[in-house]
């Protein structure tokens, strides 16, 4: 059994957001034991898998993509549609565009410190569609 269906998520600011909930409050019916893929149908944003109890990791990890990628860099050739297009670009890659979790007794099977995160690297991303696949 495969299903799949698209998640829109609204705006959000530039950072690292915890959506493991919107994600969870979408899935109906999960099988015994199966994998869940998450994927971001975007160049400029990300998901990555990480702490989901102190907001400080999320700012840091943002603080420290900015230092690695910084706006206008000198070398960038990219740069029509906006300083923090190419670091985003760049961002994006660090992070991925999809996380597999296993889902085990019809749940996610996430560690108990770990959260969905989905990375917002542009200053007005604007809304963002996530692809969101069962596999039993």
């Amino acid at each position: 059994m495969v299903e799949q269906f698209e998640l829109q998520l609204p705006p959000f600011n530039r950072g690292i957001h915890l959506i493991t909930h919107r994600i969870e409050s979408q899935l109906k019916n999960l099988p015994e034991k199966g994998l869940l893929n998450v994927f971001v149908q975007h160049t400029s944003a990300g998901l990555t898998i990480n702490e989901n109890a102190d907001p400080s990791v999320r700012m840091d990890m943002d603080k420290y993509f900015n230092k690695f990628a910084p706006e206008n860099e000198p070398y960038f050739d990219h740069t029509m549609e906006g300083a923090d297009d190419m670091p985003a670009h760049i961002k994006s890659t660090l992070t991925g565009n999809s996380i597999t979790i296993p889902i085990t007794n019809r749940r996610l099977n996430l560690g108990t410190w770990q959260g969905i995160y989905f990375c917002e690297f542009r200053n007005y991303g604007g809304s963002r569609r996530l692809i969101v696949t069962i596999y039993a």
